[in-house]
């Protein structure tokens, strides 16, 4: 009687999906029979009720059933996709304009990065590259900072080998060119940077920095300020304010940080530091064996992320890195 029953199941799939027109049907026919709780499943599950005698039989025949269905499924599915696939490509209509597709665009890092070097470019600056992976002779002791000092804490850096980092300052750049070249020299340098800071709305371990460096005999604080004050205004808008604050940085004397006199979204004024800035220490010209006696420069340092992030109102470093599309597609 069991086989018949097998036998019987076999038919009526058959029979059943003869009357599939569509892939939804066709969908329900698959779990009416072919799914685990389906009737070819349940009738592979009767085998172990059969005397032992007769399951050699009965399992060949389920076994039959069952890729007969299969194969006949199978076949009607790829039947109905192509066609349902014709169909849709009937339907198209090539006098109606296409559908837009959706291009990518440049990180907003990018963006302003891009932007500060065409407005460096426009006042004759060239461009400077160097590598992120420094030794200590580029990152601090050709910038005057010395075995002592805070900066060269093991803590504060990400030092690969006793005498190798990854740079924690794009003014490693600087001295590479001073070493190559001989003035007068007029470069801006971005890149990546590396700090084990704490992340947090204001921090991160990578972020971009862009510094300029002109040398030249006669450089004055004056030829800074107006080269900053240009700068500030292409970037950021005639009306901005901004003032020097008097600083330190070992290799800069004098030294000065830059603010800017921004708007918060309460309304309420407030000074914004940018970055660092100053002449050239002599200690770093005799370094790079420039004659300190003869030519004098300026130097200064940004952070890309902060530019950005006063420029366009963000509050969080870390959007610049979550890739949220949200947070991307608005520039």
């Amino acid at each position: 009687m069991m086989l018949e029953e097998f036998e019987k199941t076999g038919k009526q799939a058959l029979a059943d999906l003869k009357k599939v027109v569509d892939l939804g049907t066709l969908e329900e026919f698959r779990i009416k029979y072919l799914g685990r709780k389906g009737r070819i499943m349940q009738m592979l599950g009767e085998l172990g009720k059969l005397p032992r005698e007769q399951k050699p039989r009965a399992g060949q025949l389920a076994n039959k059933i069952k890729q007969e269905v299969s194969a006949a499924f199978e076949q009607l599915k790829q039947t109905l996709a192509a066609s349902q696939e014709h169909k849709v490509k009937e339907l198209i209509d090539v006098t109606v304009p296409g559908i837009p597709v959706a291009m990518g665009r440049p990180h907003v890092i990018t963006q302003t990065l891009n932007e500060l070097l065409e407005i460096f470019g426009r006042m004759g600056f060239s461009v400077a590259y160097g590598p992120e992976v420094e030794d200590e002779w580029h990152n601090f002791v050709a910038l005057n900072i010395g075995p002592e000092h805070p900066a060269r804490d093991p803590l504060d850096n990400f030092y690969i080998e006793d005498d190798i980092l990854l740079r924690s300052q794009t003014s490693t750049i600087q001295i590479r060119v001073m070493e190559s070249r001989k003035p007068p020299i007029r470069i801006v340098a971005p890149g990546r940077v590396y700090r084990p800071d704490t992340v947090d709305a204001t921090h991160m371990f990578m972020f971009h920095q862009l510094e300029a460096l002109v040398v030249d005999e006669g450089i004055s604080m004056v030829d800074m300020k107006t080269t900053i004050e240009q700068f500030i205004h292409a970037f950021f808008g005639l009306e901005t304010r901004w003032r020097f604050r008097p600083s330190f940085f070992p290799f800069t004397e004098p030294s000065a940080e830059v603010d800017l006199l921004l708007r918060d979204k309460s309304g309420q004024e407030n000074w914004t530091e940018m970055g660092g800035c100053g002449m050239v220490d002599p200690n770093v010209f005799d370094a790079v064996g420039i004659d300190s006696e003869k030519y004098t420069g300026w130097a200064f340092g940004f952070g890309i992320e902060r530019l950005a992030m006063r420029k366009y109102g963000i509050t969080d470093i870390r959007l610049f890195f979550e890739n949220d599309l949200r947070f991307l597609e608005q520039f």
